[in-house]
């Protein structure tokens, strides 16, 4: 286990199990993707066509540069630290990609490894990266690696460029594992919060990916607060069809909406969780299925999806009202001449 403690402000949370941040869709998410007919055939093929878990590390060990002590100290002390604080005895390997594109990403199989995006060391002060490797690690620590590498093979490459997996239906196989895939994102933000211990800072991390570049962080032309009115604007908006087109843009996508995240944080918050979570009251490893049985998660789910299907359908019911509604008024209106 590390000796190296976590930072002297931050609750060290000792055994702490996945389990006690994770959302319930997440890991209802997960048993309905693993339902899927043809689920496990497909991520033996893609596993097996990158080389197993060597073949995947190699791609990173080739064209990215591994962090240690002596290259990016700072990204692999906050690594330490975050590691320290989750009580997690292994400090996975971490590497810093050059690209462009914000983000980063939990890969492997067995021996999961984090990987930073040049694009997201630029733009983040150490608190925020500290968010970032923390999320990362939630991540790692949830068991999400797998199936992290797989979405990323079935989001980058066209499924007709993957004829080694002919005769498999790969159209549900691929909304479920996107699906299951914005979800995790919601257990890793949770863990993101729990490892930084700073509010501002995972909601500014929030608000970065969403749109934020160097110019207009140098001159403080970026407000959390608006980010956040922004947010709270887009979870409540229910005009006419907007339910629905938030489904439609979302379908295709490995995250979900960084405002939906940002929204997502700030009602775990508000719940109450993650005080609780600060005061010592965790669901520690080994005691997963005792302390919360699957079938609590699945209940919770069902609610959280029930919710947002009640949502839809009310809209969807709204619409056609309306729209009868417009139909009677034009017919009536063309009837008496009016």
């Amino acid at each position: 286990m590390t000796s190296v403690p976590a930072p002297r402000s931050h609750v060290a949370f000792r055994e702490i199990a996945p389990v006690s941040w994770e959302h319930p869709a997440d890991r209802a998410a997960l048993q309905a993707m693993r339902a899927v007919p043809g689920f496990d055939e497909v991520v033996k093929k893609v596993i097996g066509l990158l080389g197993g878990e060597r073949g995947i590390r190699l791609l990173f060990q080739g064209n990215a540069v591994r962090v240690t002590p002596l290259q990016y100290p700072r990204a692999h002390q906050l690594l330490v630290e975050v590691c320290a604080t989750f009580d997690w005895p292994r400090t996975p390997e971490m590497f810093v990609s050059q690209t462009p594109v914000f983000n980063a990403g939990a890969y492997g199989v067995d021996d999961p490894f984090i990987v930073l995006h040049t694009a997201a060391l630029e733009l983040l002060d150490d608190e925020e990266l500290r968010v970032l490797i923390a999320h990362e690690m939630g991540h790692v620590m949830s068991g999400h690696a797998l199936y992290h590498t797989i979405a990323a093979i079935l989001f980058m490459v066209s499924l007709s460029a993957l004829p080694l997996l002919a005769g498999i239906a790969l159209l549900p196989i691929k909304l479920a594992v996107l699906e299951w895939s914005r979800k995790s994102e919601l257990s890793a933000d949770r863990a993101g919060l729990l490892g930084g211990q700073n509010i501002m800072a995972s909601q500014q991390l929030f608000m970065k990916m969403a749109g934020g570049y160097r110019k207009a962080l140098d001159s403080g032309e970026m407000n959390l607060n608006e980010f956040m009115v922004q947010a709270n604007e887009y979870a409540n908006t229910h005009e006419d069809m907007d339910i629905i087109y938030k489904i439609l843009n979302t379908l295709g996508l490995t995250h979900p909406m960084n405002t939906v995240r940002a929204a997502e944080i700030q009602k775990w918050m508000t719940a109450g969780d993650y005080d609780r979570i600060l005061r010592g009251e965790y669901t520690k490893r080994g005691q997963e299925q005792k302390d919360r049985p699957l079938k609590d998660d699945l209940g919770a789910a069902t609610s959280y999806y029930a919710e947002a299907g009640k949502e839809v359908v009310t809209e969807v019911t709204n619409v056609a009202k309306r729209a009868a509604q417009a139909a009677k008024d034009a017919f009536t209106k063309a009837r008496t001449g009016a």
